[in-house]
């Protein structure tokens, strides 16, 4: 019968038991990076999203295209 509690090994060799053993609860509460990190992010996939409307745009990308025809044409 095997034991209602593991112990954790003392040396976790693979990378799943490593993961498993790692302390991320003492990270996100003492280390003021990752709770920024997660922050920062929420507030900047916003900003992303409308950079990337923006430059998607099709007045944007008929522009794009044009300068592209004409650099093009003047190096042939």
């Amino acid at each position: 019968m095997s034991d209602p509690a593991p112990r954790p090994m003392k040396f976790p060799y693979t990378l799943s038991a490593q993961l498993a053993q790692f302390p991320f609860q003492h990270y996100f509460k003492n280390q003021w990076v990752y709770r920024y990190y997660f922050i920062a992010l929420g507030l900047s996939i916003p900003l992303f999203y409308k950079i990337s409307k923006l430059a998607n745009s099709p007045g944007n990308v008929a522009k794009w295209a044009e300068a592209k025809r004409k650099e093009h044409a003047e190096h042939h």
